[in-house]
């Protein structure tokens, strides 16, 4: 968009500046802040559609409260790209989830109007309530705003916050931005019941004034204030033959309201920061609101990479010839398997089409089940289902799988039971920063007695890990492979076992004229190619270089104990490379070994190092952290 174009939103460096402007000028606001984000995004890619469609509530928020004193709490962050262009980062936003620019999600860190770190779903009741209590501790004449939307209201964490949220005193404003979304469409008890819930505005009006005449009247103490709440509640519920459980819980409830009238929502949100108490807004709002690509494809336009703004046509790389993504060799192996196998069932947190489980579910409804954005339900309804005789297929990101730790030792280790666990998005994830790098859950998981802990090296392994997993053992295996495109453009291999606890010589060791070669790699997971690219260019770079052996040791946990003695004996130096957190990880656990062993080795440990890693091209990244051809040729060198 032109700036000249921009008229009023180029004057807007700060909420304050907005708050300066006539009420009647908002949705102009409001229709310049839509087309400045539909030209940068459809240019610099990032999440779209969610951010589209809070545009109205962004500015009305901004322009009722006075933030960054007052808090805004954003849930999920990638809603919140309007939000940051308000608040002094819109001529900065080009260099938005680029390496050293601003970051793919709210942060502190990077401005005092972002008041958490919001990557990961369903924490802003929770968060939002304990800074109203610490408001009201310190006596601080603060509003509190949490925004929930995208399907986040779905997680277990929200209701944990709702439920303490009514019998804790705050004055906390909960804001259900409610899309019947998350990425792809929502699902569960929570979407039907918001889509169906309906209050009266005239009702609410009424006892708003009922309500202030009480306390003019000094009637309405705290204990009165519940009785008469749920007094309305049931007279509310005797009206409309329906229960409000928000009222229920005592949470005053207001709407549902068009969250595309900014003037009516700042109309209603002034009303609204005049009360005590917890209160809920429920707002009705379009995914990708104003851009009609986005509104009739809204699970595309999630994140759509580099579109043209005119008619929303895409524009991809061509990937005629490349080899498949990861995440569709799970989802066509998945499908070609529970053809065979009827006992076979798949599980995802709100991810089908993420993880390409959406294959099955196209052939096989009855068969897959989107739990919403509830990892350790996700978890824990597939251990009730394996202890019944089918083998659920569970598939939830590695950094999200994080928020099932619990479940999955509570409800699947200990019990051994047969579930797959299948970790996509592992090790470096790119643009969206430390939020979703998915680097924790070897050293996590680990630790975790009953686990096979698998990670394979190409598109066939994954394959052969499957059908390992679900066919050939009865208790949890869990297989954790990368996002993006393997190395195999010819990758359906035939379904065969594959040992467990057993690796592979991926390349013997060469000696040169003058050196020998004393060294061995050890590489868990698809980081192995990166190490037969580097004894390439190693070779090129001086044919006379020794080179070390390489072993991929395909399993975690068991470790190959046969390769561990034959590297211990053979080798006097042992490198090993993991893309995931070192501590605790792979390595440690050859370290371990070794130790435990009698053999006392020089080992050097690449991976993840002890800090979390920001966001940039995975290229960048690796490169970063020392895991890339150059970084693995520097370390054989050393």
């Amino acid at each position: 968009m032109d700036t000249n174009e921009q008229k009023l939103l180029s004057e807007i460096e700060f909420p304050s500046d907005l708050r300066k402007l006539p009420l009647e000028t908002l949705p102009q606001v409001c229709a310049e802040l839509r087309e400045c984000l539909i030209d940068e995004l459809s240019r610099n890619p990032g999440h779209f559609a969610s951010s589209l469609g809070v545009v109205e509530l962004t500015v009305a928020l901004h322009y009722v409260f006075n933030t960054p004193e007052d808090r805004i709490v954003w849930d999920v962050g990638h809603q919140a790209y309007g939000h940051k262009m308000l608040t002094g980062r819109r001529k900065q936003f080009h260099t938005n989830r680029r390496l050293g620019g601003i970051k793919p999600f709210p942060s502190p860190q990077e401005s005092e109007y972002d008041t958490t770190t919001c990557g990961h779903a369903s924490v802003s009741i929770s968060a939002a309530l304990g800074m109203a209590v610490a408001a009201n501790q310190q006596g601080a004449d603060r509003n509190v705003i949490a925004v929930i939307g995208d399907g986040a209201m779905s997680g277990g964490l929200a209701f944990e916050g709702l439920n303490n949220a009514g019998t804790t005193p705050n004055n906390m404003l909960i804001i259900l931005n409610d899309n019947n979304m998350s990425i792809d469409r929502a699902v569960g008890g929570m979407n039907s019941y918001l889509h169906h819930l309906h209050t009266s505005g005239t009702y609410n009006r009424f006892r708003n004034r009922a309500a202030h005449k009480l306390a003019d009247w000094g009637l309405l103490t705290d204990k009165g204030k519940k009785r008469i709440i749920r007094l309305n509640n049931s007279i509310k519920s005797f009206i409309h033959n329906q229960h409000n459980m928000f009222e229920g819980i005592d949470i005053r409830y207001f709407g549902p309201q068009d969250g595309h009238d900014v003037i009516s929502l700042v109309h209603t949100l002034r009303s609204l920061k005049e009360l005590s108490g917890p209160r809920l807004l429920h707002i009705h709002t379009e995914k990708g609101h104003g851009y009609q690509p986005a509104v009739e494809d809204p699970t595309t336009f999630h994140a759509p990479g580099k579109f043209d703004p005119e008619t929303g046509e895409r524009i991809c790389n061509n990937t005629d010839g490349m080899p498949p993504r990861y995440q569709d060799v799970f989802g066509e192996t998945l499908l070609e398997m529970a053809r065979r196998n009827k006992r076979i069932v798949g599980v995802t947190p709100a991810m089908p089409t993420g993880c390409s489980m959406n294959i099955m579910m196209r052939e096989m409804p009855e068969r897959c089940f989107d739990v919403g954005i509830a990892e350790g339900h996700a978890v824990t309804f597939s251990a009730g289902m394996a202890k019944d005789g089918l083998i659920p297929v569970c598939n939830i990101y590695s950094s999200f799988a994080q928020r099932a730790y619990d479940n999955i030792i509570h409800d699947v280790a200990i019990s051994r039971l047969h579930v797959v666990m299948c970790l996509d998005r592992a090790g470096i994830v790119g643009e969206d920063g430390p939020t979703h790098h998915g680097v924790f859950d070897l050293p996590s998981l680990r630790t975790i007695p009953n686990l096979t802990i698998a990670s394979p090296m190409n598109e066939a392994e994954l394959r052969r890990l499957m059908y390992t997993a679900i066919e050939c053992q009865d208790g949890p295996f869990v297989i954790r492979y990368p996002r993006g495109n393997g190395i195999m453009p010819d990758w359906r291999c035939p379904l065969e076992a594959t040992e467990i606890g057993k690796g592979r010589l991926v390349s013997e060791a060469k000696d040169s004229g003058a050196q020998k070669a004393d060294t061995a790699i050890l590489s868990l997971g698809p980081i192995g190619n990166t190490v037969q690219k580097a004894f390439t260019l190693l070779a090129q770079e001086n044919p006379t270089t020794a080179i070390p052996a390489h072993y991929d040791m395909r399993f975690l946990k068991p470790l190959d104990s046969s390769i561990m003695e034959e590297v211990a004996k053979k080798y006097d130096h042992i490198i090993t490379i993991e893309d995931g957190a070192l501590n605790g990880g792979f390595g440690s656990t050859v370290l371990e070994w070794l130790a435990d062993n009698g053999y006392s080795k020089r080992v050097t440990r690449l991976g993840i190092p002890d800090r979390f890693i920001e966001h940039g091209t995975p290229a960048e990244l690796y490169h970063i952290v020392g895991l890339d051809t150059e970084g693995i040729i520097k370390a054989i060198k050393a």
